[in-house]
């Protein structure tokens, strides 16, 4: 089943608040950093490589924040959850074993912060056809529970197109 066109314009509307936790910012931040899995000139990365701003309430503070911020990438991390309402829907004719994730950009409107309770509005913008595979553009509108603005992430993932045996050739013994 390929990918149903018909979907471009469909909003899943928000549903579970997600909150914000120190702990899973850190985690995140140092994920990104590398730390504990990747070397640096010979020697492991260490937290000490996590701005401060990711990981310390007192130094997010200290640079006018409300508490530890948030890599900006982290708004990955809620709009993936969101696209997999899309994905996940039958209707929607995804073959999850052939999606690969295209591309990512992030509109931030403001930091996101540990503490935060936020929504996800899923929008499927596109979906097109290029060499058999489906292209499909997803926005995710990223709120407070209150609807205050925090970030617009924009995915494009590549559902590919099923793979087809190669014809036969009089080499083959066709």
């Amino acid at each position: 089943m390929a990918v149903d066109q018909s979907f471009v314009g469909r909003t899943y509307p928000p549903e579970d608040v997600y909150e914000v936790s120190a702990e899973k910012v850190r985690e995140f931040a140092s994920a990104v950093a590398g730390a504990g899995s990747a070397t640096v000139l010979g020697g492991p990365l260490a937290t000490a490589d996590v701005p401060a701003v990711h990981t310390d309430a007192a130094a997010a503070r200290a640079l006018g924040h409300a508490d530890v911020v948030a890599p900006p990438t982290f708004a990955v991390v809620l709009a993936q959850r969101s696209d997999a309402r899309f994905l996940a829907d039958p209707a929607a004719g995804v073959d999850f074993s052939r999606v690969v994730h295209g591309e990512q950009s992030f509109t931030h409107h403001r930091p996101v912060v540990v503490g935060d309770r936020l929504v996800t509005t899923l929008h499927v913008d596109g979906v097109r056809v290029a060499a058999g595979n489906a292209i499909v553009t997803t926005r995710n509108e990223i709120a407070t529970e209150g609807g205050e603005p925090v970030c617009t992430a924009t995915s494009v993932l590549v559902v590919r197109a099923p793979e087809t045996p190669a014809p036969r050739t009089q080499e083959d013994g066709a």
